[in-house]
């Protein structure tokens, strides 16, 4: 298993920018391939970017494309989500999601065992 904690949303201007960051622990993180998903109020969780177990290939939703960028750090076990140029349409709860199953980035919710807590991002226009 793996528990995730994630960290830095906050409030921002339109145009602004947001480091996410999300720390694992327990099973071995190199494991894992992780994402980022979001939820906004009255739709459903959507994928916004993926990066596979060595951090090698990304993955990312036509949206946030040359917007967000995703890393990780197999020593320091964290995933981190760049956001830049943030508009009020990225304005949701952001998730970080491991999955050690599969050999390819998943990007439908569901298939995903392990979920951080969420941390909140608000973008004011």
């Amino acid at each position: 298993q793996v528990q995730l904690v994630e960290s830095g949303g906050g409030l921002v201007q339109a145009g602004g920018s947001l480091r996410l960051s999300c720390a694992a622990s327990g099973r071995t993180f190199s494991t894992y391939n992780m994402a980022w998903f979001r939820q906004a109020p009255g739709k459903a969780r959507e994928f916004v970017a993926g990066i596979n177990r060595s951090g090698g290939r990304q993955y990312y939703v036509d949206s946030v494309e040359g917007r967000f960028t995703i890393s990780r750090d197999n020593v320091k076990s964290t995933v981190d989500l760049q956001m830049t140029s943030l508009s009020p349409e990225d304005t949701a709860v952001y998730y970080c999601a491991a999955d050690w199953t599969s050999s390819y980035i998943r990007k439908t919710w569901t298939e995903y065992s392990y979920w951080g807590q969420g941390t909140q991002v608000t973008v004011s226009s």
